[in-house]
């Protein structure tokens, strides 16, 4: 298919604002606000025209004892919303009121799924995002994401 581009300008224009490399720090916190986790993650989102693909984002996740992980994923444009599917959860974005909204099951992780909301800054060089997680049905975890633009 060729054409996402437009298709994403046209329906989802306020996705595109994220798109380019990322800097930041993601905390993990139970429900109580104790610190579960901590790392660094470096994110590159893309928007190819054509493809099997209409977005792709690359995470490099870093931690403090030097630990890395690699994940990369791509998501398709359809019936007004992204969709993903990769070993690791499925479920889709869209948009409202320029906050992107996301819905994603685990497969990883049976009974769990979050969603998340990602805002980003008038200016454009900074975002937030915050992950709800659902473990069979009910909270149990928050994921705090600040980021800064890199280009």
């Amino acid at each position: 298919m060729t054409g996402w581009r437009v298709l994403m300008t046209e329906h989802m224009p306020n996705m595109l604002a994220h798109e380019g490399h990322w800097d930041g720090i993601y905390r993990h916190q139970d429900d109580e606000g104790n610190i579960l986790d901590e790392h660094r993650t470096l994110t590159h989102c893309e928007f190819p025209d054509d493809g099997d693909f209409a977005y792709i984002q690359h995470n490099d996740l870093i931690w403090a004892d030097g630990r890395k992980q690699h994940f990369e994923f791509g998501g398709v444009y359809r019936d007004g919303k992204l969709h993903w599917d990769t070993d690791r959860f499925s479920g889709y974005g869209w948009e409202s009121d320029g906050l992107i909204l996301l819905r994603l099951d685990r497969k990883d992780a049976p009974g769990e799924r979050y969603t998340e909301m990602i805002e980003i800054a008038e200016d454009g060089r900074s975002r937030a995002r915050t992950w709800q997680w659902f473990k069979d049905g009910a909270p149990y975890r928050r994921t705090l994401c600040d980021e800064k633009r890199v280009t």
